[in-house]
C-alpha cells in the first residue's frame, strides 16, 4: 500500500505572520520572541511580513488573537509568553483559560495559532524552554499555514475556468 502523503511544508516565503507576546514575565517572552523571529527568518518569512505586538498578559491573548484572525491579513498567528506557578490557584485559571481561548479562536476562525505560552513551576524552567518553544512555534505556524492552504477546497471560480478551457 502506498497512500498519498502530504509532507510538512516549512517554506515560509510569502506568508504573513503575527506574533502576540505577553509582557507579564517579560524576560521569558522576549527570549521566546528572539528565537521565534530567528527561526521564521530561517524558514524564509520576510521580516516585512511579520508583525509583533504585545499585550499585558496571557489572559489578554484570546481577544487580541481573535481580532487579528478576523482581519484576514495573516496566514498564521503565534502566541508567546509564560505563566509561572505562584502560591495561589490563579496559575491554573490563567493557564487553562488562556489555552482554551487560543484553541477556540483557531477553531472558530480557521487561522492556525501556535501556542507558545509556557506553563511552568519556576522562572528557571521557563528560561530553559524559551529557545526551543520559540523555534517550535515558528515551525508550527509555517507548517500549519501551508497545510491549511493546501487543504483549501477548490473554489467555484477554479471550476468555471476549467470549463471555459
Amino acid at each position: 500500500m502506498n497512500p498519498y502523503t502530504l509532507t510538512p511544508d516549512l517554506d515560509g516565503e510569502g506568508l504573513h505572520i503575527c506574533i502576540v507576546r505577553a509582557r507579564f514575565n517579560e524576560e521569558i517572552g522576549v527570549a521566546e520572541l528572539e528565537s521565534c523571529l530567528t527561526e521564521l527568518g530561517a524558514l524564509g518569512v520576510d521580516e516585512r511580513d511579520i508583525m509583533v505586538i504585545t499585550v499585558p498578559g496571557a489572559l489578554e491573548m484570546g481577544i487580541t488573537l481573535q481580532r487579528l484572525a478576523e482581519t484576514g491579513e495573516f496566514d498564521a498567528l503565534i502566541a508567546l509568553g509564560a505563566v509561572v506557578r505562584g502560591e495561589t490557584y490563579h496559575f491554573e485559571v490563567v493557564s487553562n483559560e488562556s489555552a482554551s481561548a487560543i484553541t477556540r479562536v483557531a477553531m472558530e476562525t480557521g487561522i492556525p495559532i501556535a501556542n507558545g505560552i509556557l506553563t511552568v513551576d519556576t522562572d528557571e524552567q521557563a528560561m530553559a524552554r524559551t529557545a526551543d518553544k520559540g523555534r517550535d512555534c515558528a515551525r508550527a505556524a509555517v507548517e500549519l499555514a501551508n497545510l491549511l492552504s493546501a487543504l483549501e477546497p477548490e473554489s467555484d471560480e477554479d471550476d468555471e475556468e476549467e470549463e471555459d478551457e
